[in-house]
């Protein structure tokens, strides 16, 4: 049975009157050392509730392996923490889930078949939804409320509405938890429009919306879809995210607590999105498609309450200062920000160039036009095609199809051009300057697109190549998938010859590990890596120009960084510093 029910105009939790007051925190944006700390911060600041998306794609990589539950996936201790920590928890399995991750949390073995209408009841992919819904519910259900655990209330799809009305795709999700033994609340979570939430919505299944301000109209159309039952936010937008060469986004604090306490005096139940945005660690961050591809930065801070690094910022306060007025807040001290390592420089002393080792990193496959990564079992990361001209002189190089999402272009070694997804660039001038010269072509996989129909669009060289009109073929495919760089040949460097891809590595010493910032001044571009744990994408494009470094990823004594860098450095070292920069504040 139940543990959270629902009357004409809100809800009770084993019988009693109950106000959902949560926070999105995604643990899997969170190292798990850290997940303890950031849900006792959600409970001070007076949240009763945290609520997590389930990525699909990071859970079940493999279509015929096991589920992934350890480390930063493991759910089932995170639900344990919770409870522990007296939180209760709003679960959003999807299976879709958008979250600015890769994909929208759709694995890409499933969204590279063109042929199956994914969001939809076609057999293909709620097969696939089966097949992974009984892995993933029968270790959740011990942590239902029905059950002793956190989860109180289970979400089916996400906004579903925005994209299509196939309602028997919808039961289908439904009878799948019910059938699975979810006994919790279920809902469904739209933007509030009326045709977004008609198509969007379930009947028996609890309706709710997704907003950021306009609070008393956002509220009197869900009120108008829904004549009776509980009002509540599932996605209050107290900040957003960034997108790289875009601007950083903030909202004040005061802007978005007066409108938390509209929705709270309204009687409405919330989830504040986000409490704590985390970081989009390794190559999960997503992109969105609108009219350009647009990649989603490292960070996903999100301006939220809690800083990506687990500080308290303004909108925890205000915040704070709002929720008592509704609910109690914990009579216990507002916590102070973490210790964060001292400022040090790291000097990257040892080099390996990657196109004369892309061979140590992955083997080819041999095609006759370049593969597509998904065709190379690449879900993610770069893929480096090479073959040989036969020609020399000038002439235009044509990749019909363009790329996905970014590709440098190398004849005999040198760079000589990049081609972009987002400027549609698909021909690319150059001064072939031998017959048999090699041709490298190194693409870079910027995100999966994570909402809207273009979930799945191809990376990857996306047709053949040609020289003047000749087709180029025969092509060795390195899938790069850059999840162990132990094969990595490291030697010391000499004089930098700053202009191709390479990895370089340096080691630090530390004395106590705390929390802190890699800032990379002279830098490009690439990928970093401390002590094996993958940090993420860096840009100097912007906004972001930090990235945060989990204490937890670092050890007393000696440490290691290593960073890809794809273009050009005018610099040898690295800075961990103890001040964020994410780009210019608005004022």
């Amino acid at each position: 049975m139940s543990a959270l029910t629902t009357t004409s105009d809100g809800f009770l939790l084993h019988g009693e009157p109950f106000r959902i007051v949560s926070g999105a925190m995604h643990y899997f944006r969170v190292h798990p050392d850290q997940w303890a700390d950031r849900l006792r911060k959600a409970r001070l600041m007076g949240l009763n509730t945290v609520e997590t998306y389930v990525p699909w794609n990071a859970h079940q990589p493999d279509p015929d392996g096991e589920l992934v539950l350890d480390g930063i996936l493991d759910l089932p201790r995170y639900l344990d923490l919770a409870r522990q920590e007296g939180l209760h928890v709003l679960l959003r399995p999807g299976p879709f889930i958008c979250a600015e991750w890769d994909g929208g949390g759709l694995p890409g073995w499933l969204t590279s078949d063109p042929d199956i209408a994914l969001r939809s009841s076609d057999p293909r992919f709620t097969a696939a939804i089966d097949r992974y819904l009984d892995l993933l519910l029968p270790p959740l259900l011990p942590h239902m409320a029905a059950r002793g655990g956190a989860v109180i209330a289970v979400q089916v799809e996400n906004e579903y509405g925005a994209y299509g009305n196939d309602t028997a795709y919808l039961k289908h999700l439904e009878q799948g938890f019910r059938s699975r033994g979810v006994e919790e609340l279920l809902f469904t979570c739209d933007q509030v429009d009326q045709e977004h939430l008609t198509a969007g919505s379930l009947p028996g299944v609890l309706t709710t919306g997704t907003f950021g301000g306009k609070v008393d109209a956002a509220l009197a159309e869900l009120r108008t879809h829904r004549p009776e039952g509980p009002l509540m936010c599932a996605e209050f937008w107290v900040g957003w995210f960034d997108h790289w060469g875009g601007p950083h986004h903030t909202r004040s604090a005061a802007d978005a607590a007066a409108d938390l306490d509209r929705l709270l005096s309204a009687g409405a139940s919330v989830n504040i999105y986000m409490f704590h945005g985390g970081t989009n660690f390794g190559f999960h961050n997503g992109a969105n498609h609108h009219h350009t591809y647009e990649p989603t930065v490292t960070s996903y801070d999100y301006d939220a309450p809690l800083t990506e690094s687990g500080d308290p910022g303004p909108k925890y306060h205000a915040f704070r200062e709002v929720i008592a007025r509704h609910v109690p807040v914990p009579d216990e001290p507002v916590p102070a920000p973490a210790p964060k390592l001292a400022p040090l420089t790291v000097e990257l002393d040892h080099r390996a160039p990657l196109l004369p080792h892309a061979a140590t990193l992955a083997a080819p496959l041999r095609t006759e036009n370049p593969a597509m990564m998904d065709e190379l079992g690449l879900a993610s990361g770069y893929a480096l095609y090479r073959a040989v001209l036969p020609t020399a002189g000038q002439g235009l190089l044509h990749f019909a199809g363009g790329v996905g999402d970014r590709a440098q272009v190398f004849l005999d070694g040198a760079p000589v051009g990049v081609l972009e997804r987002e400027r549609h660039d698909e021909t690319l001038p150059v001064h072939v300057p031998r017959a048999g010269a090699t041709l490298d072509v190194l693409v870079e996989n910027m995100g999966g697109v994570n909402y809207g129909p273009r979930i799945g669009t191809p990376k990857g060289l996306l047709g053949p190549v040609t020289f003047n009109g000749t087709g180029v073929h025969g092509w060795d495919c390195h899938p790069l998938a850059l999840d162990d760089l132990t094969a990595v040949p490291f030697a010391p460097s000499v004089a930098a010859t700053a202009f191709e891809p390479a990895f370089h590595r340096g080691a630090f010493e530390v004395t106590e590990p705390a929390d802190t910032f890699l800032a990379l001044p002279g830098w490009t571009k690439g990928q970093a890596w401390i002590n094996g744990f993958h940090l993420g994408r860096y840009w100097n494009r912007g906004p972001q120009h930090t990235l945060y470094v989990p204490g937890p990823v670092l050890r007393v004594g000696g440490n290691e960084l290593i960073l890809l860098e794809l273009h050009a450095t005018t610099d040898t070292r690295a800075r961990l510093t103890d001040t964020p920069d994410l780009g210019p504040v608005n004022p």
